[in-house]
């Protein structure tokens, strides 16, 4: 959903794409609005592709302070890019990444409140 709040095509999955992200780098950035699409927050995070599933998405394995955790992307081939080379910095973290093989961008807006019907 978009933040006029339509629902926008979902692009087929291409398994031999997604196939050959496994095992690649990523940076994770996540770009959080409210529904009037007013910037709420930024998150980012990065590690390694481990799987990918047209129904679950992308499972990231975490590195750095995340360290241990699991990150799940959706089956949405839109997000990603191949990365440039160089130093990239976590702004939350400080931590460097140096060459990740993509990077991954979304932006996420928060569902309108449901309004009551009175019934």
């Amino acid at each position: 959903m978009n933040k006029n709040g339509e629902i926008e095509q979902k692009p087929n999955f291409d398994k031999e794409r997604a196939k050959d992200m496994v095992g690649k780098r990523i940076l994770v950035g996540l770009t959080y609005y409210n529904n009037d699409g007013v910037f709420i927050e930024q998150k980012q995070m990065h590690g390694k592709i481990v799987s990918a599933n047209e129904r679950k998405g992308f499972a990231i394995e975490l590195e750095g302070s995340r360290k241990g955790e699991t990150y799940w992307l959706p089956p949405d081939l839109r997000g990603f890019q191949d990365a440039k080379p160089g130093e990239y910095r976590e702004r939350s973290t400080g931590e460097i990444i140096i060459d990740p093989d993509m990077i991954g961008t979304w932006d996420i807006f928060k569902a309108p409140p449901e309004t009551k019907t009175g019934k």
